[in-house]
């Protein structure tokens, strides 16, 4: 057994003794085979989220906390059903004076890679300069003069890609220049249509879904979903710019609402121009690459992607020849690996 205090989840082994300061991302009071009252919870930091269970001798059971609030830990980790798992011995809420002894929130919310001043500059080295049309411009200007301090820090999602303090503008701002890339060879698409329908496109999760650290769904996120939101968001923008020409503004509507690409991934329509394809295909490829780039991150050799639905092998270069032709288990004959991180179907925060 370790006895491991203050270290990232991301170390832990079974059978370690922890002690640790976490966020408590959900809690739920369930009963167990014998009518007893334990609760079932997640709980992570910037490195990882791991299940955890109060079970009914803990002293954790007569404290007060709830979930995204920040806690003081302790409890031991096991190996159930091929995952690790917390079993919790003590938990409370953490106060002032825990700061003293090593407690830093920031160090518990998974954040960009990124740094987020540089993302920021990158993103206005495009909107609104890079936009042509001075009625475009306007709208990218007044859009960044309105959402931009929410768009700085928000989330993109939920768990399935850029899940973290900062991914939102991360996104936006890998897809921005790759707009700028994929226009440049196919000069045909209208690269300020795109450009904009890069802004707008997940801007409704702004009000999907909370802000770090909640990052769950708000009530008009589960009612009406980030896309019919980005679509009004796109209406209210246009409405302030007078004269706004409706043949325009309907192809950004088009851009927003069909930038899933399919209908059975919450897609109101399907992208039926160059424009809204070259989104949609811009979107999928950063938000898949996020996930590989995610796991990779805990690790290389061939991994199960449960957003993805497949097997990825995500070592840049095999080490060996011999590592092309050993056996890996197939879907068939091994369950997926358990992940928190990617627990939605492939669509659901695409």
């Amino acid at each position: 057994m370790t006895n491991r205090s203050n270290e990232p989840m991301a170390t832990w082994e079974s059978g370690d003794s922890v002690r640790a300061y976490l966020l408590i991302s959900r809690k739920e009071e369930r009963q167990d085979r014998n009518g007893r009252k334990y609760l079932d919870m997640q709980v992570t930091d910037a490195t990882g989220s791991m299940a955890a269970k109060v079970w009914a001798d803990s002293a954790a059971m007569n404290n007060q906390f709830e979930a995204h609030d920040f806690v003081a830990l302790k409890g031991n980790v096991k190996l159930y059903r091929d995952s690790l798992q917390l079993s919790v011995a003590d938990c409370r809420r953490v106060t002032a004076q825990d700061r003293a002894q090593g407690f830093d929130e920031t160090k518990l919310i998974p954040s960009t890679d990124e740094d987020i001043d540089d993302l920021w500059r990158r993103l206005n080295a495009i909107y609104p300069g890079k936009i042509e049309r001075p009625l475009l411009r306007r709208l990218a200007a007044e859009t960044l003069e309105e959402h931009g301090e929410a768009l700085r820090l928000h989330p993109a999602a939920k768990t399935m890609h850029h899940a973290y303090l900062g991914g939102l503008l991360e996104h936006v701002v890998s897809m921005a220049e790759l707009t700028l890339g994929v226009c440049d060879h196919y000069r045909e698409v209208d690269r300020d249509l795109v450009l904009i329908g890069v802004l707008f496109h997940d801007l409704g999760k702004l009000l999907e879904i909370g802000a770090m650290p909640a990052n769950d769904y708000t009530m008009v996120g589960r009612l009406v979903g980030h896309t019919v939101i980005g679509r009004d968001l796109v209406l209210a923008r246009c409405a302030a710019i007078p004269e706004f020409p409706p043949e325009l503004q309907l192809l950004l509507e088009h851009l927003v609402l069909s930038h899933q690409g399919k209908k059975e991934y919450s897609a109101p329509v399907e992208p039926m121009t160059a424009e809204a394809i070259v989104l949609h295909f811009i979107d999928d490829l950063d938000a898949k690459l996020n996930q590989l780039h995610n796991h990779r991150k805990q690790g290389g050799g061939m991994q199960f992607l449960r957003g993805l639905g497949r097997f990825i092998y995500l070592d840049p270069v095999p080490k060996d020849a011999q590592d092309l032709v050993s056996p890996v288990p197939s879907a068939e004959d091994e369950a997926p690996p358990q992940s928190s991180l990617f627990t939605a179907p492939p669509s659901a925060d695409t």
